[in-house]
C-alpha cells in the first residue's frame, strides 16, 4: 500500500510518501516539504500566532493535495515539539482539524525518541547490539538507548537547534558571549540525563539522525546525499570540535555556502553543532554513524507492525 506520513515539525511540514507492506522495507516514493519554522513563530506567551496558524493550515492543505496526486491510501499525520509545547496547542489543533479535516496526533517527546529508535534499530539490525541514538530536531533533542526495538531509556530535552537559535543566538554571526552562555546551558541540560543512560552500560553502536547531524557530517567530510542511502557516513568528535568555533564566527550566508548545508538551516547550525558536540562529549562518543531513517520512518514501521498479515 502507499502510505503518507505528514510530519508537522518545528522547522518544516514534511509529507513523505512511501510504498510499504508488512515484512518489507518501506520504499520512498515522493517527498513534499515546506519551511515553516514554527519554533520561531511563538510569541512572548509561547503561543503560535494567527499568521503562523494560517500558514500551517495552508501547508497542510498543500500536503494533502500532494498526497492525493500521488495516490496515497492513508495519511498518518503527527506533530512534534513546536505544537506540543505551544500554549495554545488545543486551539491550533482544533483549527487545523476544522479547516483541513486532518487530526494531528501530537507525539510526546518520549514517543519521538522511541519511534526514532525503532527506525534506527530496523535500519542497522540486531547485529548492531546496544544502540545509542541521538536526534537533534528544531525544537528538541531526543536520546534513546537499548538492545531491543523498545529502548531501555529514552528522553526528550528542549535543546532543538531552532529553539536555541531563537532564544540564545540573535546575532549574525552570534556574539561570543552568547555562544559561551549557550554552551554552558546545553551541557548542563544534557548532563542531567547522562546517569539515566550510563547505568545500562556502554553502547555497542552510536548513531545519529536528523538534518543537523547529516549537515555536520557532510561539512566534516562525509559522502554527499547524491551518493545514496547505503554509503556509510560518520561524524567524529575530533572533526566536530574543530568546526564548532569556525561555525560560530561565520555569518548565515557563509555557512549556507558550505557543502551540504541548506540555506534554510544555515542559521541554526551553530546551536545544533553545540548540542551535537556536548552530547558526544558527555556520552563519551568518539564517533557516530548517520542513520538515513528517523522519526517519519519509525511512524511508518509502527503502522505496518499493526496491519493484519
Amino acid at each position: 500500500m502507499r502510505l503518507g506520513v505528514l510530519d508537522v515539525g518545528s522547522n518544516t511540514v514534511h509529507l513523505l510518501v512511501m510504498d510499504a507492506h508488512p515484512g518489507a522495507r518501506p520504499l520512498p516514493a515522493h517527498s513534499h516539504k515546506a519551511e515553516l519554522r514554527l519554533a520561531e513563530l511563538l510569541d512572548g506567551d509561547g503561543a503560535i500566532g494567527p499568521e503562523g496558524v494560517d500558514r500551517l493550515i495552508a501547508v497542510v492543505m498543500e500536503a494533502l493535495e500532494a498526497a492525493e496526486d500521488k495516490g496515497v491510501e492513508d495519511v498518518l499525520p503527527f506533530a512534534t515539539s513546536a505544537v506540543r509545547e505551544a500554549s495554545n496547542a488545543d486551539e491550533v489543533l482544533a483549527r487545523v482539524t476544522e479547516e483541513t479535516g486532518v487530526r494531528l496526533q501530537v507525539l510526546s517527546g518520549a514517543d519521538e525518541a522511541r519511534l526514532t529508535f525503532l527506525a534506527a534499530r530496523r535500519w542497522f539490525g540486531w547485529s548492531a547490539g546496544k544502540l545509542l541514538v541521538l536526534d537533534i530536531g528544531g525544537g528538541s533533542l531526543e536520546i534513546a538507548y537499548g538492545m531491543d526495538e523498545e529502548p531501555d531509556a529514552a528522553v526528550s530535552l528542549p535543546l532543538g537547534a531552532g529553539r536555541l537559535t531563537g532564544s540564545w543566538l540573535p546575532g549574525d554571526p552570534p556574539d561570543t558571549a552568547d555562544i559561551r552562555a549557550l554552551r554552558r546551558h546545553v551541557r548542563a541540560e544534557i548532563a542531567r540525563s547522562v546517569g539515566d543512560f550510563s547505568r545500562h552500560g556502554a553502547p555497542d553502536h552510536v548513531v545519529a539522525t536528523s538534518k543537523t547531524f547529516k549537515q555536520l557530517a557532510r561539512i566534516t567530510g562525509a559522502a554527499r546525499s547524491a551518493e545514496g542511502l547505503y554509503v556509510e557516513r560518520r561524524l567524529t568528535r575530533r572533526a566536530l570540535e574543530e568546526w564548532v568555533p569556525k561555525l560560530a564566527v561565520m555569518s548565515t550566508q557563509e555557512r549556507a555556502e558550505l557543502p551540504g548545508v541548506s540555506e534554510g538551516r544555515a542559521g541554526q547550525l551553530p546551536a545544533g553543532a553545540l548540542v551535537a558536540e556536548a552530547a558526544m562529549d558527555l556520552f563519551d562518543v568518539d564517533q557516530l554513524e548517520i542513520c538515513p531513517w528517523a522519526l517519519r520512518e519509525g511512524v511508518i514501521l509502527r503502522r505496518l507492525d499493526h496491519l493484519p498479515t
